[in-house]
């Protein structure tokens, strides 16, 4: 008979709140910290856990908040998937630093590395719609989004049974996704 298995269990460290915090863009040494906070999130059915590998792998397209004191209390990547839209993901925020406007920072700064790069549209699944709407995001549906955004979800564990919703940002009207339209 195996053991139970304990779901949750993720610990994180205390941080102080009134730390002050620095964005910049994520480091090697910044891939388990960053691991250990989306980890907490994905144990509670919020996001999905990433790997070290895949961290390790994608580490440029991440911004992170840290602390003070060393601690990274803030995390979020900005995912170019084609010349026309990025995913913004990994979205994570501290427990004990929710509420002071730490993700939004990191969104935005997405945004602008986005806008930056020329990409005029951008998007993420999510479960805190309102977080995103708050920040300009419509919600979309997956078949408004290109092929090239669905392709990815068919490697996800949950993509039977999806939660996540769609948001997106259009950052340059004249050059988003357009959906091709069928008929004459």
């Amino acid at each position: 008979m195996s053991d139970p298995v304990e779901l949750a269990t993720t610990p994180l460290p205390k941080v102080r709140r009134e730390a002050d915090v620095e964005l910049r863009k994520a480091r090697i040494k910044d891939v388990d910290q960053i691991y250990q906070l989306i980890r907490y999130w994905a144990e509670r059915g919020l996001m999905l856990v990433r790997s070290h590998n895949h961290l390790y792998e994608n580490l440029r397209d991440f911004f992170v908040l840290e602390d003070e004191d060393g601690h990274i209390v803030g995390s979020g990547a900005l995912h170019i998937l084609w010349h026309d839209i990025a995913e913004v993901r990994g979205l994570a925020i501290h427990p004990e630093r929710q509420g002071q406007g730490l993700g939004r920072w990191i969104a935005l700064a997405a945004e602008r590395e986005a806008k930056d790069l020329g990409i005029p549209q951008i998007f993420a699944w999510t479960l805190q719609v309102r977080f995103f709407t708050s920040l300009g995001y419509h919600v979309t549906t997956r078949e408004a989004l290109p092929p090239k955004v669905y392709a990815e979800c068919s490697a996800c564990p949950f993509y039977d049974n999806c939660r996540e919703i769609g948001v997106t940002k259009i950052l340059s009207p004249e050059e988003a996704y357009k959906r091709p339209t069928s008929g004459p």
